[in-house]
């Protein structure tokens, strides 16, 4: 019997660790292939590759985000392999089975929840006696109707066998995440979730677990996410995993962990900012919403001056990168609200801040009780919302005005200083900035069409000209910004140079009388003048750099800026020196 077991991840680097448990649990009686791909792959790429593999049982596993690619998939592998088994498992259809049964009329059985053991005895049942019935937590239809076996207890979690000990999976571990679960279940019950439908928290065997890190890291893995859906739930587990990772961790590994801020105790922070060194870990934390009526009505517990506490004390630490959500469209959490909401998180300044909007999630409360707020959504996955009784379509509009521009003018911190001035100092908050360049960037049609790097600065300078007179100061900053995250000299730049040919010359050759004038760190480079002119270029800036650079403070003045591109490296290093120094 050849069993294949297959999913459509999001991106190629993602890997799936549901399909790798199934794999390793129904090991060593029946030996299944895994067969992996991504939902932008084309549709008969995918069925011409399970077809080579010749299946006699094909199992997908399902999410929001792949399920409607699956189910296209699935149809047409039937047209072709009309003997073939296909069983779906996962938490897209876990919930309203027989939904899926009518929808996907080729599929012949469903495994609900957990499904290693069920998805093992299937296997035997279909090998041996077909006495489906027995086989707890599988859905199919017999004669026309439905057959719903009873869902089995809980695995023991202690008990599963390592899901990444397979050979085939060796070469590809250094290129993609690799997905770890140290737990299953969650102690809260948010109603958005559906971790919150699973009661408690178990947890695997924490010495396997180890072992596993240990083989991963051992064998060239990378990026190690965590997918446990509150990792610091047990603050001595959580140290004893933070050390252990400290300890044996290899040179360019990170971690990735979703945590709750506000239980996050301080001496656990003063612990990683002391003992973990810079970059191995990430931390996701959800906000979500800072309204307490929200998230009292979605059963959300959350303190948020504790997590503001957690996430300042992370950030004052220099040491891990966090992640902070927000989802837009959760109980009467209106326009004005949200605004609120986003402007108290982005006050903390996370690295990234991932806005969202919500899911009606088959199973969750939310979704049961979407009349009770006039929920509107889409009848298909991802089942995001339309509107409800305090945010109107337009409002949704709106709001993803400002998830595009904040996606690539903060999350990807190509001009910080720019932004955090603009933010702060310019527009009223810094939800009216992204909201209104958002609006703007709509308006110029720029959301459907592709941009380099220089097309987001000539396009936010476009989008200033409309809002402010005079906007030197902040093109100095833009420059700035652009300037220090270059790697290599650039060919071409977005704005109209200031200094002609002469007046280069002049500030070249002052400097290479008096390189003091740039700072010890540059006349410790000692450059030849055929280095200067080769590997430098000098701009100008109409604010005080070098003020700027000691006090993180902007005030008005001309700054010549010499910068440095180191031609090993590709580092870039900005000398400012004021222009009175030099005039």
């Amino acid at each position: 019997m050849k069993i294949v077991l297959s999913t459509l991840n999001a991106k190629y680097i993602h890997t799936n660790l549901a399909i790798r448990y199934l794999k390793a649990f129904a090991a060593p009686e029946y030996e299944a292939e895994i067969a992996e791909y991504t939902i932008k792959d084309p549709v008969m790429n995918i069925v011409t590759d399970l077809f080579s593999k010749k299946p006699d049982v094909l199992g997908f596993s399902c999410y929001i985000w792949n399920i409607e690619e699956t189910i296209r998939v699935i149809k047409m592998i039937r047209k072709i392999m009309p003997e073939l088994i296909i069983v779906l498992g996962g938490p897209e259809v876990t919930y309203d089975v027989t939904y899926w049964l009518d929808r996907i009329p080729e599929v012949d059985f469903i495994v609900m929840g957990e499904g290693e053991e069920t998805f093992k005895q299937f296997l035997k049942e279909i090998d041996g006696e077909r006495v489906l019935q027995n086989v707890h937590g599988l859905a199919y239809k017999k004669d026309g109707k439905y057959v719903i076996n009873p869902q089995r207890n809980k695995i023991d979690l202690k008990e599963l066998p390592s899901p990444f000990r397979f050979e085939e999976d060796l070469s590809h571990l250094p290129k993609r995440v690799i997905y770890v679960e140290t737990s299953r279940g969650c102690p809260f019950n948010c109603q958005f979730c559906l971790s919150s439908i699973e009661v408690g928290v178990r947890y695997f065997n924490r010495e396997k677990i180890k072992d596993d890190i240990r083989y991963l890291m051992a064998n060239g893995a990378k990026t190690i996410k965590f997918v446990d859906r509150t990792f610091n739930i047990s603050r001595s587990y959580a140290m004893e995993m933070f050390q252990f990772l400290i300890d044996e961790h290899q040179p360019g590994t990170v971690f990735q962990f979703e945590i709750t801020g506000d239980i996050m105790r301080p001496e656990v922070i003063d612990f990683l900012n002391q003992k973990a060194p810079a970059g191995l870990f990430r931390f996701e934390i959800g906000v979500q919403s800072t309204n307490d009526e929200t998230n009292e009505l979605v059963k959300r517990r959350q303190n948020f001056d504790k997590l503001t506490r957690t996430v300042r004390m992370v950030k004052d630490g220099g040491k891990i990168d966090q992640h902070l959500d927000l989802i837009a469209g959760l109980p009467e959490e209106d326009y004005t609200s949200f605004r609120k909401t986003f402007n108290d998180v982005f006050a903390l300044r996370p690295e990234e801040l991932q806005l969202g909007f919500l899911k009606m999630l088959r199973g969750t409360g939310l979704r049961i009780r979407a009349s009770e707020n006039d929920y509107v959504y889409m009848d298909h996955a991802p089942y995001e919302i339309l509107g409800n009784n305090v945010l109107s379509f337009t409002d949704i509009v709106r709001i993803k005005q400002v998830e595009d521009v904040l996606e690539k003018y903060w999350n990807d911190h190509r001009m910080d200083t720019t932004i955090e001035y603009l933010t702060t100092h310019v527009f009223e908050t810094p939800f009216d900035f992204f909201q209104e360049f958002g609006a703007y960037w709509e308006a110029q049609g720029w959301s459907r069409i592709g941009h380099q790097l220089e097309d987001l600065f000539k396009r936010l300078k476009a989008f200033l000209h409309t809002k402010l007179e005079d906007i030197t100061v902040i093109e100095g900053l833009m420059k700035y910004d652009y300037l220090s995250n270059q790697r290599f000299k650039p060919r071409k730049s977005w704005w109209t140079h200031d200094l002609n040919k002469s007046e280069r010359t002049r500030i070249y050759e002052f400097i290479s009388n008096e390189p003091s004038i740039l700072g010890a760190s540059f006349t410790e480079l000692q450059l030849s003048d055929k280095d200067i002119y080769k590997h430098t270029i000098i701009e100008k800036m109409e604010f005080d750099l070098p003020y700027y650079l000691e006090n993180q403070s902007v005030t008005k003045g001309t700054t010549y800026s010499l910068i440095y591109f180191h031609p090993t490296t590709g580092a870039s290093s900005i000398f400012p020196v004021s222009a009175k120094t030099i005039s």
